[in-house]
């Protein structure tokens, strides 16, 4: 009996060593895998986008957080608010460096960016591109290409084409360039449209393009898709080009609740789940895929070659997709 307890005490001794042996390796192993106590990072860089958060927008912080990782770096991200004036007090943050995605007021913005310029802050511009005789370095879209993109793909419509584009607060790099979008359009369609291109906007609320297009169909000097007879000063309205992906899957449900799929072509934005699952039911005909992760990524590479050598690219276009159901 006496035997059987001491081999048991044994036993649980052993089991007790070996588990003590294992805690130390695994407490060993992660001592040398952690960083120097006190390791400074190479950078600290801000990011400064607008209020309103979209995927377009979660896809750009995402980017600039890879590319820090990978520098030994950190970004922080601020609002851009003018009641806030975080962007006016950049300058006195002591970071290396400010990604800067201008908003609807360009005035405003490009004062502040010359109040940075001044104190000799190494600025990156994102998404939309303010001119200046010095520029600031740009990552980005051209939005002329993307109109004519746009354009390009709907030559092969049937017939006229009456367009409308509607913008939106929540994308205001492409709003600030509308000009841009529609030249681009007007380049590849030509002739084919049948008259103006028509402007729209939505605000933040990401419902607001639903009361948007119920307003449009209402209306009674617009007509609605190729069906709808036409009349003295009614304008024809068959396509419709959306600039926000919370726009775009709006609109899809709209058209499905008013019964006008098939009489509107949409092309929208982003590859959201949302967008995509109506690209596959055939409700949207097409969307513009701008790969909003790698303006962040982009970004933050050129910031910290500014910081190491004093140069980087002037611009960077990062180009978009068009994709369709097919995709």
């Amino acid at each position: 009996m006496k035997r059987f307890l001491y081999l048991g005490l044994v036993l649980t001794g052993l089991l007790s060593l070996t588990a003590f042996l294992v805690s130390l390796y695994r407490s060993w192993q992660l001592y040398m895998l952690a960083p120097e106590p006190g390791t400074p990072l190479l950078y600290h860089f801000s990011l400064y986008i607008p209020d309103n958060r979209n995927s377009f927008f979660d896809g750009i912080i995402k980017g600039a957080e890879i590319a820090a990782a990978e520098l030994d770096s950190a970004v922080s991200v601020h609002s851009i608010d003018p009641q806030k004036n975080e962007l006016d007090n950049a300058a006195f943050t002591g970071v290396d460096g400010v990604i800067v995605c201008p908003y609807l007021d360009d005035s405003l913005a490009r004062r502040q960016l010359d109040k940075l310029r001044s104190s000799q802050m190494p600025v990156v511009l994102i998404n939309h591109n303010l001119p200046s005789d010095q520029p600031w370095p740009f990552i980005g879209i051209n939005n002329f290409e993307m109109g004519r993109r746009i354009g390009y793909f709907l030559l092969d419509s049937p017939g006229e084409i009456g367009l409308a584009v509607v913008y939106s607060d929540k994308a205001p790099g492409i709003f600030a360039e509308r000009e841009l979008v529609e030249m681009g359009i007007s380049a590849s369609l030509g002739g084919r449209l049948s008259g103006s291109i028509m402007r729209f906007r939505t605000n933040l609320n990401p419902l607001d393009a639903e009361a948007l297009l119920a307003a449009i169909f209402r209306s009674p000097g617009i007509r609605i898709g190729d069906s709808d007879p036409g009349g003295p000063g009614r304008a024809l309205i068959n396509t419709i080009v959306f600039t926000d992906s919370n726009d775009t899957t709006a609109a899809a449900q709209t058209l499905v609740d008013l019964n006008l799929v098939g009489q509107i072509r949409i092309i929208g934005f982003g590859g959201d789940s949302g967008v995509v699952e109506n690209l596959r039911k055939g409700i949207i005909n097409a969307s513009v895929v701008i790969n909003s992760e790698r303006i962040g990524y982009e970004a933050v590479h050129s910031l910290a070659a500014l910081r190491t050598t004093g140069f980087t690219s002037a611009s960077i276009d990062i180009g978009l997709d068009i994709i369709t159901e097919d995709f």
